[in-house]
């Protein structure tokens, strides 16, 4: 499959067939899709704990909680929890020295000593404001991103989950107190259709984006639209006419009590 196809279809898959296993080796390769994306100074503090519900013991799969969509939690052969490691800064002087060696940083014949003596003070005198949420966050989403693109081109289906009980949950696993849960992300294999109903409604192009001034929107091409259209990375707009009938038999077949959110 194409990347940009990958790209326009992947969208939340919150129905996943519970009985269908998820091979070991396809979570790997998201790790991996993780692991090498992009992160500022090279520190990689984005960490992950995987569940499998059929070998995780009880106490990994009691501190799985979400206030929200609790059911897909509870289905879910796999769940992914993601996290930053803010200890991963107090190494990041050596982080930069790997980028300086493997050519990625600096230039010129004095290249080790300007980072010795300039760069590397730089962090260390905002090392603990670095640990803050913030820019850990923003690469760490590049990593996840990644897993999820990989996840997807595999046949599987995803759905990421934010929690207020992040710190019960890091408790409940075991984790340091350096770490700071991200998001809850269910793995499976999809019982809904790929579509999952259709592109999710989004906001006008020209309101959320602009191009030199704030008062002045990104103009919008009609023939770019068009484009990615054709490439299958803009689909049909949701909701699609048999999505209520899908939604309908995904809950009876799943099992899934009440209004089907928690």
């Amino acid at each position: 499959m194409e990347l940009r196809e990958v790209i326009g279809r992947r969208r939340s898959i919150r129905f996943l067939l519970p009985y269908k296993p998820v091979e070991p080796e396809k979570i790997q390769r998201m790790l991996e899709a993780a692991r090498i994306a992009s992160h500022w100074g090279n520190v990689q503090s984005l960490r992950a704990l995987v569940a499998f519900r059929d070998s995780a013991p009880k106490e990994t799969l009691d501190a799985l909680q979400a206030p929200i969509a609790g059911y897909q939690i509870r289905l879910a052969p796999v769940v992914i929890v993601w996290y930053v490691e803010t200890a991963a800064v107090d190494d990041q002087s050596n982080r930069l020295r790997e980028l300086l060696k493997a050519g990625a940083l600096g230039f010129g014949k004095d290249k080790e000593q300007a980072l010795e003596t300039q760069l590397i003070p730089i962090f260390e005198g905002i090392r603990e404001s670095l640990k803050q949420p913030g820019l850990n966050e923003i690469d760490c989403g590049q990593g996840i991103a990644q897993a999820t693109l990989v996840a997807f081109e595999q046949g599987l289906g995803t759905c990421c989950l934010g929690t207020p009980y992040g710190e019960q949950i890091r408790v409940g696993l075991g984790l340091p107190e350096t770490c700071r849960i991200l998001l809850l992300q269910t793995v499976g294999y999809p019982a809904e259709s790929p579509e999952a109903g259709g592109q999710r409604p989004r906001l006008p192009f020209d309101k959320i984006f602009q191009m030199n001034r704030y008062d002045t929107p990104f103009p919008r091409s009609p023939a770019v639209v068009e484009e990615l259209k054709a490439d299958k990375m803009l689909q049909d707009p949701a909701p699609l006419p048999w999505r209520e009938a899908e939604l309908e038999y995904l809950k009876n077949a799943l099992g899934i009590r009440g209004h089907g959110l928690l």
